[in-house]
């Protein structure tokens, strides 16, 4: 008997001589043996209820035809109740099919898809349990999804393995299968969990049928009771027709879920257009304002402004750590602007990743439309400032590139090199310094570094486009190659260089530079030597504990020849007398030979004319020149000492030779 058979059954025959009961007399009743048995089919009455008319004949002695002609209309009656109540429960399983699509038809969370289905599932078969496993490709098993009537948590959190229980063999199979007596059913493969699981639910008939997409099993749709109960062929098919509406719902719902976004700021441009018709021309004005903006390569502020206008307030873009945190997250969340006191804000968002807000100031009464416009410009605004990064991130890989040729002197071609760089807004032949810099704070583990180092690289990348210069990745730090500008000196760009970095990434950076380097493309080792003499000046600011500060080699003088890991005697000579060495040179005058006579009498200039034997005027004259080659401070203690350790230096080298002694 079904369900609803036995649902029937439960309504008590009405009792003999109560109202409504139709008694046979004994003669032939009034239209028939069959008139009480249509009444009772008119009034829906129970199976049982249709012995009544033919026990109450039977008493009162009627004739044996009259009982007779009664048992052929109550068998009549009876298969024309059953047909009745077949269709009434397939008009009824029909409707809540039609129902059920209607209603997931309206879902857009999976969550709420999977919900539904389970409760339509365990509503239209009338069991005490209903529940839903989803296939886990990845671990090549099945498990608990959604449960609807469950009380036991083991049995919730249940995985079955394929081919492991009913759930796994239909999920294997993917065929229906049911069992009346789970515990006594040898067809599936019993486990210890999956037993224990479905013991403490109490579980003891179960049906389970395939949720099919195509050829494949997303998951096991299950029905079941805590009794014995044997699930007829016409619930089977129904829970199966079903199960075929929900795999097509959690489809539909998981495609929904990968589209939303996207999708996102149509609907919310249909929903202005339904709900306001008025204001079409409105909306149509900020599309092609926006769309105008993206085309000619537009800002995020143009973006403001021009939202601004349309809106008649003002609207700033914000980065995400000056926006209101919780607001900022409720918009985000939501999908909306949301309103902060008297503003207005509208995240900023690419997938998960905050990337600022748009702020409506002082404008409480938006329009629902207004709001909208604040959302769609939100958005356009996320995919500027994406397809800046883009660009931004390829631009950097680029000036890496050309920067790791000139280290490397991979390409060597100086026509090739300047081309590159002019395509990037550098020019080669102007002058330059190599800065070497590296992070100094404690990183916990290698990951942090890494994701320091990143952002050390990233801060440097666009310091080196801003200044038209390039960086790239190297030895565990960044190396910059950035233009001089006239009245600018090495160690006020490495100072200002350090600064700039150490407040992008929150943490000290030391930044040593080079002296100023001229025709970079000249000599394969240009930039690699200046780069060189770089590190050399970071590795001196980190020995003397000037972590987190910038410097240039012509600061430390002779003591970064102490201090460096390598000796470049010829570039400190070449920093500290080098134009006094090429003046000798070009003009074959020996300024050389007076300073290191100069220094040898104590810095007299009569004595020292005496030693190089000529008139104490040019002792002057020469010494003059010198002061116009080296600077004004060249005879202060500091400079004095430098200049004789670079002249003894020169000498060892094979320079000039030493003047005679007295």
């Amino acid at each position: 008997m079904s369900r609803d058979h036995a649902q029937s059954a439960e309504r008590p025959a009405p009792a003999a001589g109560a109202p409504g009961r139709t008694r046979p007399d004994a003669g032939p009743a009034p239209g028939g043996a069959e008139t009480p048995f249509l009444e009772l089919l008119a009034r829906g009455a129970s199976a049982e209820a249709y012995e009544q008319p033919v026990l109450i004949a039977r008493a009162e002695g009627l004739p044996a035809e009259r009982i007779t002609a009664l048992q052929q209309a109550k068998a009549l009656a009876l298969r024309v109740r059953a047909e009745l109540e077949g269709r009434r429960r397939r008009e009824a399983e029909l409707s809540a099919l039609f129902e059920t699509a209607h209603d997931l038809a309206g879902l857009r969370d999976l969550d709420a898809v999977l919900r539904a289905i389970v409760q339509r599932a365990r509503s239209l078969l009338g069991t005490d349990v209903a529940y839903l496993s989803l296939n886990d490709p990845v671990r090549g098993d099945t498990y608990m999804r959604v449960t609807e009537g469950s009380v036991a948590a083991r049995f919730q959190q249940l995985r079955l393995g394929m081919g492991e229980g009913l759930g796994g063999l239909v999920a294997q199979t993917a065929r229906p299968y049911v069992t009346d007596d789970y515990f006594r059913d040898d067809r599936f493969q019993h486990t210890r969990s999956i037993d224990t699981g479905v013991r403490d639910e109490g579980l003891v008939a179960i049906l389970g049928v395939p949720l099919m997409l195509g050829h494949h099993v997303i998951g096991v749709l299950f029905a079941a009771d805590r009794r014995a109960r044997v699930f007829e062929r016409e619930q089977i098919a129904l829970l199966g027709s079903f199960a075929a509406l929900a795999a097509a719902a959690i489809d539909t719902a998981n495609l929904l879920a990968e589209t939303r976004s996207a999708l996102a700021g149509l609907e919310r441009a249909n929903e202005i257009i339904k709900d306001r018709s008025a204001v079409i021309e409105r909306a149509s004005e900020v599309h092609d304002r926006l769309a105008e903006l993206v085309l000619r390569g537009g800002g995020v502020h143009d973006v403001a402004a021009a939202v601004s206008q349309v809106l008649d307030g003002t609207v700033e873009f914000t980065e995400a750590t000056a926006a209101p945190g919780r607001a900022l997250e409720s918009s985000r969340t939501e999908g909306h602007a949301v309103r902060h006191r008297d503003d207005w804000i509208a995240a900023v968002a690419a997938g998960d990743e905050l990337l600022g807000a748009l702020v409506l100031r002082g404008h409480p009464g938006l329009d629902p439309v207004d709001q909208r416009t604040l959302e769609r410009a939100a958005m356009v605004t996320s995919l500027l400032l994406l397809a800046r990064r883009s660009a931004a991130e390829a631009e950097q890989r680029v000036r890496g590139e050309l920067l790791d040729d000139l280290l490397d002197a991979r390409d060597r071609d100086p026509r090739l090199l300047r081309e590159r760089a002019a395509r990037l807004r550098a020019d080669l032949d102007a002058t330059h310094t190599v800065l070497a810099a590296r992070l100094e704070g404690p990183a916990a583990d290698a990951d942090e570094e890494a994701d320091a180092r990143r952002r050390l690289w990233a801060a440097a990348s666009h310091l080196a486009a801003t200044r038209q210069g390039l960086a790239a990745a190297r030895d565990g730090g960044t190396v910059l190659l950035l233009p001089l500008t006239p009245g600018d000196t090495a160690t006020e760009l490495a100072r200002r260089t350090a600064r700039h970095l150490g407040t992008a990434v929150h943490e000290p950076v030391t930044v040593g530079a080079s002296a100023p380097v001229e025709h970079l493309t000249a000599r394969p080792d240009t930039v690699a030597a200046a780069y060189a003499e770089a590190r050399r000046c970071l590795d001196a600011l980190r020995l003397l504990g000037r972590a987190g500060d910038g410097s240039a080699a012509e600061d430390f003088g002779f003591l970064g020849l102490l201090l460096a890991g390598e000796r470049d005697i010829a570039g400190f000579v070449t920093r500290t007398i080098g134009q006094v060495v090429a003046y000798d040179g070009r003009r074959g005058t020996e300024l050389l030979r007076t300073l290191d006579a100069y220094f040898a009498c104590g810095m007299s200039p009569a004595r020292t004319k005496d030693e190089l034997h000529v008139h104490v005027n040019t002792v002057a004259q020469r010494l003059e020149r010198v002061g116009r080659l080296l600077g004004d401070d060249w005879q202060s203690p500091a400079r004095a000492l430098e200049i004789q350790l670079a002249l003894r230096l020169h000498r060892l080298s094979g320079g000039t030779p030493p003047p005679a002694r007295h």
